[in-house]
């Protein structure tokens, strides 16, 4: 018997909205000023899908960063994240098309995101997806749990629930919650064939 989907859960970066590189370009930034910066393998082998704090953590550790610094960089890091929200998150109306498909099959949808709550919610905004959303979480909850206080608050179970990802730490978290995950390896994967079974296309 075909299960009932009732929620897909989106992550944000790399998937409803191209700043995965947008974050990069921010963090460099804030890192020169330190003498450091991550380089593009570094990126996206490890460093991708983690919060800014984790990577900070991550470059003390190697010590390639002086200890204590972290909610300095991660302050300045955000500044930067700002300024480029308007050029990385245009409108996407074929997402928005998307969206209105999914709320009209009834489909309860959510973004999940390693993002701070005011730039998740700046870029959700930009892009015009923030009104599409059934809820929304933030950095404050760690993976895996922020897929599964989602799922909570939604009063859905994982064998109801969707959730959309596309770098390595995020599809960990997602299986990790025990829902269905759909891979994507960036925005344009995200489009109405990802949901055939969901439209009945």
């Amino acid at each position: 018997m075909k299960k009932k989907i009732k929620a897909i859960l989106f992550d944000l970066d790399g998937v409803l909205v191209k700043m995965p590189e947008a974050h990069y370009d921010a963090l460099n930034r804030a890192l020169a000023l330190f003498g450091e910066r991550i380089n593009e393998d570094e990126h996206h082998q490890y460093f991708n899908g983690l919060p800014t704090r984790k990577k900070i953590l991550e470059l003390e550790a190697r010590e390639r960063l002086p200890v204590g610094l972290i909610e300095f960089i991660n302050e300045i890091k955000q500044k930067y994240t700002h300024e480029l929200i308007p050029k990385y998150c245009p409108p996407d109306y074929s997402k928005i098309i998307l969206m209105r498909h999914l709320k009209d099959k009834g489909i309860i949808l959510a973004c999940c995101s390693n993002s701070v709550k005011e730039t998740l919610h700046s870029m959700l905004r930009s892009a015009g997806l923030f009104d599409y959303m059934d809820l929304i979480i933030a950095n404050d909850e760690p993976d895996p749990e922020m897929y599964l206080l989602a799922m909570q608050k939604l009063n859905i179970t994982p064998e109801e629930t969707i959730i959309v990802e596309d770098s390595p730490h995020g599809i960990e978290a997602a299986r990790a919650a025990n829902a269905e995950v759909r891979i994507v390896r960036g925005v344009e994967d995200v489009h109405m064939g990802l949901f055939n079974d969901i439209l009945e296309i």
